[in-house]
């Protein structure tokens, strides 16, 4: 029969790192709940970390102390308020606000569509800013909600612009925008530009993103015109060279 004072060897090799090993799993239980699930029993906790339940019982006491967890009514578990003080941080850090917002606001009234902003983020891409249209059925997608970079069109550009630039995506390096057709969202369609800072440093993914009954192929190239004429206004507010982008955005309305 298996017992908690039989540890298994993670769990040993956690213990054996001390204090470390702690913040380890407490961002392991962070990192468990997700848009799809943002409340979790302890079981379902202690199965997605494979973490112990009295370890998980431990350190979700300091977790919500300091406000990263709270505990609801009915004994489960969701995200506290403290990630999203952090979060504005995290924004504010950036100084893109004032400068992309505005952009992602006339976005969204002239195409009528989502639009938000993505940057690269530990081998992901997260959700930096967003606006959303005036219109009833719209693509939804959450300030911080974090994405894989193999699929969507903001996951392209982040990709193909990077330092660790993806090959397979040169055809993008050379047009300066992508899109995707229900890559991570079967009826969703997306198109993104980047944005550059000084040096060519790639700031983001400029992105308009709307249901595929209503973006359709055939409105791609004017959706990418309006990304790379507000990432033309972006990369040049931010210090960086647009020429490219200007060029790009010439091509697609000679």
């Amino acid at each position: 029969m298996n017992t908690e004072s039989e540890k298994n060897p993670p769990e040993q090799a956690a213990q054996a790192e001390g204090g470390v090993a702690a913040v380890d799993r407490a961002f392991a239980i962070l990192g468990a709940f997700s848009i799809e699930q943002d409340c979790l029993t302890l079981a379902q906790i202690s199965k997605r970390t494979g973490l112990y339940k009295s370890t998980i019982l431990r350190l979700i006491a300091s977790l919500e102390k300091a406000g990263f967890v709270r505990r609801q009514s009915d004994g489960r578990y969701s995200v506290g308020p403290e990630p999203l003080r952090l979060s504005q941080l995290y924004q504010t850090s950036f100084r893109l606000r004032d400068v992309i917002h505005p952009l992602l606001e006339s976005i969204a009234e002239e195409s009528g569509e989502t639009s938000s902003f993505y940057v690269l983020e530990n081998g992901s891409r997260v959700v930096l800013f967003r606006v959303e249209p005036k219109r009833a059925v719209r693509v939804s997608v959450l300030e911080g909600a974090r994405f894989s970079l193999q699929a969507g069109a903001s996951g392209k550009i982040l990709r193909a612009f990077s330092r660790s630039v993806d090959p397979t995506l040169a055809e993008v390096r050379e047009r300066f925008w992508a899109s995707s057709f229900g890559e991570r969202d079967p009826e969703t369609t997306a198109v993104s530009v980047p944005v550059f800072a000084m040096g060519f440093e790639l700031k983001g993914a400029l992105t308009l993103s709307g249901p595929s009954d209503r973006l359709l192929k055939e409105h791609i190239e004017h959706a990418a015109s309006i990304l790379l004429r507000n990432a033309v206004i972006a990369t040049s507010a931010l210090g960086g060279n647009d020429s490219a982008l200007r060029e790009a955005l010439k091509r697609l309305n000679p």
